[in-house]
């Protein structure tokens, strides 16, 4: 076998392709993917999606799910019929499971990936994230609470003294689309064809593995754990939009989120979007001034502290399932997109609220 055949072997072939992709993507400067890519091939990306999935009436992921398993049942079955020893039947089914990942590979960098690589977002808007100090964060979280506490005034309790779920417009899906659109129109960026936020059925799916949501690029959709508290899932929603429009990052993620929720002109999703910062910016002040936090949280109204319980009754409802093992593989992924803080940067959010507003205020 020369080295031509070797080379455009179909199975070969899949894997210089996924190497290849990876090379482009460490090669390219931010301003080439974001011009190019994100504001470019990525915006018929999204077209496409819109024309392949958005109407479906459920998750495309669940066809994605029976795709590879069909696939995978064939392969074995293929394998096991094959006029061969058995070492070499798991060669090549171990070489068609490498032809797969190389596949994989250039499919997700090319559907989605490379917006990893492009202008950030504060590079974008001129603005600077800078660590806070304790003091600085002591009074974001001030800030936070005021803000969070008095948009709560505004909103009726339920029975439990837990702001009611029938405040909440019914289809939230399309809502924080709207916001979220309107959001990056006015900053300026491209928001091509209906984005997706699918919920994902069973319960606890994904919050058993410590995780709200996820953006699938082989399916162009946004997901969210059905199992979520109400008083979170139109954050999440947006979130996971703001992956689907193009941003990598999950700390820019958030961002756009929080704007999307708090500048919206719904005082329910206001209060959301409040309340969802506030958590991040007590879970921050929690882990560096711990005394402090805990005679903080004594003092708080008792109907954002009933919130806040709800939340955490019904996220405890799905323990996780090898929780290290997830958070290291998670690390190790968006540490190979070029995120070096990893799971972290979701925190990066209240650098970037509080940077923004010092901009805003001048």
């Amino acid at each position: 076998m020369n080295l031509r055949s070797i080379i455009f072997h179909r199975k070969n072939s899949w894997v210089l392709l996924g190497l290849l992709t990876l090379f482009l993507g460490w090669l390219m400067p931010p301003a080439i993917v974001e011009r190019w890519y994100s504001c470019g091939l990525f915006v018929g990306v999204r077209w496409l999606f819109t024309v392949l999935d958005s109407w479906l009436p459920f998750a495309a992921v669940y066809l994605l799910v029976v795709g590879l398993l069909a696939w995978l049942v064939w392969r074995l079955r293929f394998a096991k019929k094959e006029a061969q020893p058995w070492p070499k039947r798991l060669l090549n089914f171990g070489h068609s499971l490498l032809a797969l990942a190389g596949a994989i590979v250039f499919l997700f960098q090319w559907l989605w990936g490379f917006n990893y690589g492009r202008i950030s977002l504060e590079q974008r808007l001129e603005f600077e994230p800078k660590p806070l100090t304790v003091s600085e964060l002591r009074d974001e979280l001030l800030a936070a609470t005021t803000d969070a506490v008095f948009l709560r005034k505004q909103l009726r309790e339920g029975p439990d003294s837990i702001i009611a779920e029938q405040q909440l417009t019914p289809n939230d899906e399309t809502m924080m689309r709207n916001a979220l659109t309107r959001l990056l129109w006015e900053m300026g960026y491209p928001t091509p064809g209906k984005v997706r936020g699918r919920a994902i059925f069973p319960k606890g799916t994904l919050l058993r593995f410590s995780t709200a949501g996820v953006y699938l690029p082989f399916t162009g959709e946004g997901h969210v754990d059905a199992g979520l508290h109400h008083l979170q899932r139109p954050f999440v929603l947006a979130h996971e939009m703001s992956h689907a429009f193009g941003f990598g990052d999950e700390g820019s993620c958030n961002f756009l989120a929080y704007l999307a929720c708090t500048r919206s002109g719904d005082p329910y999703l206001k209060y959301i979007g409040h309340l969802y910062y506030w958590r991040y910016v007590a879970s921050e002040y929690l882990s560096m001034a711990p005394t402090e936090y805990e005679q903080f949280k004594k003092a708080l109204p008792p109907g954002l502290r009933a919130d806040v319980r709800a939340i955490q009754r019904e996220m405890d409802k799905y323990p996780d399932i090898l929780p290290e093992l997830r958070d290291a593989a998670y690390n190790t992924y968006l540490q190979s997109q070029g995120i070096a803080e990893g799971m972290k940067n979701y925190d990066r959010v209240v650098m970037m609220v509080a940077a923004w507003r010092k901009k805003k205020a001048g």
